[in-house]
């Protein structure tokens, strides 16, 4: 456990706190985590989300036992330790819904189905959160290719414990209203007892997916065979235009000419022209 430092109020020239608060929190402390948390994972957090940026690290500051954000930021500067990992988390945003932009799918489907391969399909979805995109990429590929269709998806996000709510695949069951009575009885276990009004994806689904931590901005990327398919949706917003491009070069190289990238909603990439080409509503072709 970190060591307790100094609670003394450190305010800065001009700089005042809010009256209430747990812990006193200026604009340099701001500043310092928007500056950390672009190094480490290429977001870029506005001035406006200044109230969310406290309400989350302060609670890395009690787990810690660092009575200050100068003294706990200070810390996490002077160690390459795993509080890396949970100051990450706690600034990483994780919305999502199965079959969440439900056309995606749908070519999804038709690209799989009209494509025949000879080798395994290889899909990348690279913003997995606690899995709702990725078993909704199984349960298309099931649907489009058969059970026995040789296929594998590599589930990945840059929160660790998002992927590990992930890999145990266990939701409310309100929470699948875009799926059909079908499929829920094909690809899911209903609770029973003390579970009623929970659901688990069978065991052979789950089994289909290998979840794994990847920083999109690092040169870590552990990858050996090429993708056909790469879902990174909603997840360029949180970068700069140049973290963008940069990302985008990486993606590129890590897939086949001709493979999809589907992207979300609010997100555009036509200055890229030189790596992707526009093919459908938010969905590009790799050159």
């Amino acid at each position: 456990m970190a060591s307790l430092s100094s609670d003394r109020a450190h305010r800065d020239s001009g700089t005042s706190d809010m009256q209430g608060r747990e812990f006193i929190w200026t604009d340099s402390d701001f500043v310092k985590v928007q500056a950390l948390i672009y190094q480490r994972a290429g977001i870029s957090l506005h001035d406006g989300k200044h109230a969310m940026v406290y309400s989350r690290l302060s609670r890395r500051l009690r787990e810690t036992g660092y009575h200050s954000f100068r003294d706990y930021l200070a810390w996490l500067e002077s160690d390459d330790g795993a509080e890396w990992q949970e100051f990450i988390n706690a600034l990483t945003t994780n919305l999502t819904s199965f079959f969440r932009e439900q056309h995606h799918f749908k070519i999804f489907y038709d690209y799989l189905s009209l494509n025949q391969k000879a080798k395994p399909w290889r899909v990348w979805c690279s913003a997995s959160s606690t899995g709702e995109e990725p078993y909704s990429i199984v349960i298309t590929a099931i649907e489009a290719l058969g059970l026995n269709s040789k296929f594998k998806l590599i589930s990945s996000d840059i929160d660790s414990k998002v992927l590990k709510a992930a890999s145990r695949g266990v939701y409310r069951l309100e929470d699948l209203k875009n799926l059909n009575e079908r499929q829920l009885q094909y690809f899911f276990l209903r609770g029973k007892a003390g579970n009623q009004g929970m659901v688990r994806v069978k065991p052979e689904f789950i089994s289909l997916v290998e979840f794994v931590v990847i920083n999109l901005v690092r040169d870590d990327w552990p990858f050996r065979d090429l993708f056909d398919i790469v879902f990174c949706r909603n997840v360029m917003i949180y970068f700069d235009g140049a973290t963008q491009r940069r990302v985008l070069e990486k993606i590129h190289s890590v897939m086949v000419p001709g493979g999809l990238l589907f992207v979300g909603h609010a997100e555009n990439f036509s200055e890229s022209r030189d790596l992707f080409i526009l093919k459908g509503k938010t969905v590009y072709e790799r050159l």
